[in-house]
């Protein structure tokens, strides 16, 4: 080996790994994107049409509280994902899942898009729609977690939030592309959008799934899970998990109920209280979330690499206290007011700067609070997951809330209620930031 070419080979390294870094980036922020886009596009345009579509013979109230039901289905089916892909994650390895729940996902919201109404099959539709809507629970139970878990253990050391919160664009990107879907089938002449208007958006989705798989098949590994199994991973990854990182598992969690709460309360529940309760057109509070998430997009970076300077416990803790305040004092009568200014800055403010701060910061912080990288990803998963069942539940405990209370104090009081309780957790938490990744 000559002088020069020895010289040049820590260069060619150093230029391979920084490759890598962005390929997983690249990769992790369209799976994100891909997966938010259809996970939300059933949430958003449901209220709008399934009622009529797949359950007409209901009361309206009824049929409202039936599609809420549908949609927190998939929530209820993610831990099983995160169970199974979870496990896998930690035995065979990052890469492989994140094909297998990409392609789940895609595929079960373009059978969406395929379904036939109850008009044609009676109740089998309702029954199909939400099996299908288990399908997409199950593979966001893996994807969520292993996209984040790759930009983690695959970032510089000091620089972890920032790769975590640059994934987690996809998040406020998948939601502005399942805005401006909703907001077109909102705009369409009500025979076009429950004619055929509808399935169009779920349609799209193979061709973003397409796309997402090709990415994917030029990343790597994820050197630290690579390093952590040179022996045989354990062969039950998240009983390892539970029973030597108990706490890490709690405080996950504990703080997921709230975080999905939050983007139940401002998306979901906003537009059924909204439209059904106010009488708010639903293409303005749509503008609303619209505006906020193309804010969110520059936000998630931001904070995420913030994180790295002050914490990730002072973000996460900042967000839980704001968002509280802002539910009780300024989001309800921000849409109550009839001003359509005010109307869409209540839906804007959450997914640019409150769901931002904490969505940015937990991608890391999760993921660091389990020392061992053979048992991340159940840990992780699980966790989150379970977690994700109770924040899902929120716009059906929200509106039956409402209804036997006849109040939104009664959400105002739950929200707050859960929001303390995440509060506790991350409080309780070590600080991770600084720690090195194993």
């Amino acid at each position: 080996m000559t002088i020069d070419s020895a010289a040049e080979s820590p260069l060619q390294d150093d230029a391979r790994i920084a490759t890598q870094r962005r390929r997983v980036l690249i990769s992790g922020t369209i799976g994100t994107t891909i997966e938010y886009f259809d996970f939300l596009l059933f949430g958003l345009i449901a209220p709008v049409v399934f009622n009529q579509l797949f359950f007409p013979q209901a009361d309206p109230l009824v049929g409202t509280i039936a599609v809420l039901a549908t949609f927190a289905v998939g929530y209820v089916a993610r831990p099983l994902g995160g169970f199974v892909f979870g496990h896998f994650g930690d035995r065979v390895g990052r890469k492989p899942i994140m094909f297998v729940t990409l392609v789940l996902m895609g595929a079960a919201t373009t059978g969406i898009g395929l379904l036939p109404t109850y008009a044609a099959i009676g109740v089998a539709a309702p029954v199909l729609l939400t099996l299908l809507r288990c399908v997409q629970g199950f593979a966001l139970g893996g994807e969520t977690v292993g996209a984040t878990i790759m930009a983690t253990e695959s970032a510089p050391q000091g620089k972890r939030g920032g790769y975590a919160g640059t994934i987690q664009i996809g998040g406020a990107l998948g939601s502005v592309l399942a805005s401006l879907a909703a907001a077109l089938v909102a705009s369409m002449p009500t025979e076009e959008a429950l004619a055929w208007g509808w399935r169009v958006p779920f349609l799209l989705s193979a061709v973003l799934v397409v796309v997402g798989v090709y990415v994917r098949t030029r990343i790597n590994e994820s050197p630290v899970f690579t390093n952590a199994v040179r022996e045989a991973p354990p062969k039950a990854p998240l009983l390892v998990a539970l029973r030597e990182e108990p706490k890490a598992c709690l405080t996950v969690f504990l703080c997921v109920i709230t975080e999905t709460s939050m983007l139940q309360l401002f998306t979901v529940y906003a537009l059924v209280h909204g439209g059904r309760e106010l009488g708010i057109p639903t293409s303005v509070m749509l503008n609303g979330v619209l505006i906020g998430n193309i804010v969110g997009i520059a936000m998630n970076p931001l904070f995420g690499r913030l994180s790295d300077f002050v914490g990730r416990r002072i973000l996460i803790a900042g967000s839980l206290v704001i968002g509280a305040l802002y539910t009780a004092f300024a989001f309800f009568p921000m849409l109550a007011s009839g001003n359509t200014v005010l109307i869409v800055l209540a839906l804007a403010i959450p997914p640019a700067v409150i769901q931002t701060m904490i969505f940015a910061t937990e991608a890391s912080f999760f993921a660091e609070l389990f020392r061992g990288a053979a048992r991340r990803f159940s840990g992780l998963a699980v966790s989150r997951q379970v977690g994700g069942v109770i924040g899902g539940l929120f716009p059906l405990i929200a509106a039956a809330l409402y209804a036997a209370a006849g109040s939104v104090w009664a959400v105002v009081g739950y929200y707050a209620a859960i929001s303390a309780i995440s509060l506790a957790a991350v409080l309780a938490a070590r600080e991770t930031h600084r720690e090195v990744l194993g």
